[in-house]
């Protein structure tokens, strides 16, 4: 089981190598191995604890897990979890109001929380010297929220969660979810339904049914903490005690285990929608995130759909040019997992979504048959292991140490699991990965289309509850110090060293983005960076894709309204060659006409999405309201352009910004 969510890294450089000679194919070696050190106590009253020690920063996460989901909900009261969780955030006993005045007043950030199929969370970070203030406030949710749940709170945010819902499924391709869950689950399946649920039932959900979910589901033994940052073990332990231990625990919680309701034969559907874009979803019943079957076709997906020279990826987007996108991917979940392959297809080319499907076929069958090279595996496996470490440099968040801690506890009775899944899929074998591609691919597939219609076809001692804890003196920070350096040729360079991870994160930042438009067409920033890696005078683009991936390195290049920026972000052992591919993207590119022409049609369908998602709308009009015609910053504010100048921009005219603004 590994942890994907969200992957956030940390640790800044400016460099910039000029090297330009091929980089040579990385040995197979095994790679550093990841820990997380962490230490795991439970109180009397079932609360299990979980504390890693991270001194880099002043800060702490404070990460509070909850056993249940959407899967222990009964019938006729879906919804039930994810309007508690925001329930959670209304206020208690000791602080009526909520929470959100008290952690802006203490320096807190990154405050959420979350609900899926399995569990529910609340994190926060905090300044170490606000620990006490964090502990105290998940310690009011947990146990003094029901002495102030009133029907006004609860019709408040039954409105709040009907209107989310409204949002979702009005946007495009948002009943998806919904479809997928009632046809791929059978209806005594905890997951036929979706988190969000249905009108009717949150409409039916009572003050009484509330306080009862709250009583069964929310005591301490059936909740995990977890805390990463700068802070101390014992006075950790002292500190939880004190604001948790009186806290009285539930009865106890049954949870399903496994129901992985394998599919049979293949089921189509075909979905009418307000999208820009005909896509294709295709899904597969597969086991729980925690087996092992789990892990093997995490790799698979990568096989599929990881970089340029995937086998989908490739043979969709780059070759056939009949999709915008698609991507491959293991939606985990505890009970039972769904393997998914999505692909958009081309809203220009007539006819596109068939011959999408029929591509997906035609690798899906060559895969089953023949399997997967030494070489797609060895990509996959640096890849799973780069994106885990960029996840565990932070603390905090979605991925983060905290979070990693708590999803093995919660599910796997130990926080350590991921070590388990990390070296499962270093040792895995291609036969392995075929044969789990055999046994679950092979049969039992839903198959979705969603098409445009209408005018869019085109135990302690308690601890006083009467006022949070003072958070005192903000701590002193300790940061790196910045190492400076000027190029001769006048490149300023910043270096930060960090050691938490084997992980070296840069990025080159010009000053120029969307408003440099004014000087060209509109759209052409975002078309020349994102063209960058198109080809070189060195590499061809799909020798790139393989380099990076190669070396378990993610490379991007970007604009914003007032600069562009290329990043890169590499394993310590492979920065000499990934700098050597960063450098030659740089300082080389080619703009080849073929390549640019799939960008540009990617860039094209781009606009087109935009002008059927309402944020999306209001970012392409709102400027020229703002700043009138003719101004800089008067352009769609996502960058991308007005189709008629878009459809037109040249390899020569991405050149010209290249050798305008990389300087």
């Amino acid at each position: 089981m590994l942890y994907r969510r969200l992957l956030t890294v940390l640790g800044f450089g400016l460099l910039l190598a000029a090297a330009t000679a091929q980089a040579a194919k990385p040995k197979a070696e095994a790679p550093p191995t990841v820990d997380i050190p962490y230490s795991k106590f439970t109180l009397q009253n079932g609360l299990t604890v979980i504390v890693h020690e991270d001194h880099k920063a002043p800060i702490v996460a404070v990460n509070v897990w909850y056993h249940v989901g959407s899967k222990n909900e009964p019938m006729g009261r879906s919804g039930f979890a994810h309007l508690y969780e925001h329930l959670m955030f209304t206020g208690t006993q000791h602080a009526p109001d909520g929470f959100d005045q008290l952690l802006a007043s203490i320096g807190g950030t990154d405050n959420n929380g979350t609900t899926n199929h399995d569990r529910t969370d609340y994190f926060e970070n905090v300044p170490k010297n606000a620990l006490d203030t964090a502990l105290w406030m998940e310690s009011e949710r947990m146990g003094f929220l029901l002495p102030v749940l009133d029907q006004k709170k609860l019709d408040i945010q039954r409105g709040v969660v009907q209107n989310e819902k409204r949002q979702d499924e009005n946007a495009p391709y948002g009943k998806v979810e919904l479809h997928v869950a009632e046809a791929t689950y059978p209806a005594a399946h905890p997951y036929h339904h979706t988190v969000i649920g249905s009108m009717e039932d949150l409409n039916a959900a009572s003050l009484a049914d509330v306080q009862e979910w709250f009583k069964t589901f929310y005591g301490p033994n059936n909740a995990v903490l977890s805390i990463a940052g700068d802070v101390d073990t014992d006075e950790v332990k002292q500190k939880v005690q004190q604001y948790f231990g009186a806290i009285p625990p539930t009865p106890p919680v049954a949870h399903v285990k496994e129901w992985v309701a394998k599919m049979s034969g293949t089921q189509r559907e075909v979905l009418q929608d307000r999208v820009p874009a005909s896509r294709v979803y295709m899904i597969w019943n597969v086991p729980g995130e925690t087996s092992p079957e789990a892990d093997y076709l995490e790799l698979l997906s990568d096989v599929l759909s990881h970089g340029k020279v995937s086998r989908l990826y490739k043979r969709l987007v780059y070759d056939d040019q009949v999709a915008t996108d698609v991507e491959a991917y293991v939606d985990d979940n505890e009970i039972g997992s769904q393997f998914t392959i999505v692909a958009t297809a081309r809203p220009d080319k007539p006819g596109a979504l068939a011959k999408v499907e029929a591509d997906i076929q035609d690798e899906l069958a060559k895969l089953l048959k023949s399997g997967i090279s030494p070489e797609e595996l060895a990509r996959a496996k640096t890849a799973e292991y780069a994106g885990f470490v960029r996840g565990i440099e932070r603390i905090g968040g979605f991925g983060g140490s905290s979070d990693v801690l708590a999803e093995g506890e919660v599910f796997e009775g130990n926080p350590g699991a991921y070590k388990e899944s990390l070296a499962r899929m270093q040792a895995a074998s291609a036969a392995t990965v075929k044969a789990e591609a055999v046994k679950w691919l092979s049969d039992g597939v839903y198959i979705l289309d969603v098409v445009p219609f209408g005018d869019y076809a085109a135990a302690g001692k308690d601890t006083p509850r009467d006022s949070p804890p003072a958070a005192g003196s903000f701590p002193k920070t300790h940061f790196p110090k910045e190492e400076t350096a000027t190029l001769s040729n006048g490149l300023k360079v910043i270096l930060v060293r960090r050691d938490a991870v084997p992980l070296v994160n840069l990025s080159l930042i010009l000053d120029a983005g969307y408003a440099a438009d004014q000087y060209s067409v509109p759209g052409t920033s975002v078309l020349a960076m994102r063209s960058l890696s198109a080809g070189t005078t060195h590499r061809k683009a799909l020798q790139i894709s393989a380099e990076l991936n190669d070396l378990g390195t993610e490379l991007s290049a970007g604009s914003g309204l007032d600069y562009s920026n290329v990043t890169v972000s590499a394993l310590k052992r492979n920065l000499d060659k990934s700098l050597d591919v960063f450098a030659d993207i740089v300082l080389n590119p080619s703009f080849p006409v073929d390549d640019v022409a799939k960008q540009r049609n990617q860039q094209l369908a781009g606009i087109q999405q935009e002008r059927k998602s309402p944020v999306a709308m209001a970012l392409r009009v709102f400027p020229k309201l703002l700043y009138g015609e003719g101004n800089a910053y008067s352009n769609p504010l996502t960058g991308t352009g007005y189709e008629s100048g878009v459809a037109k921009l040249t390899p020569a005219d991405l050149k010209k910004f290249h050798d305008t603004w990389f300087k």
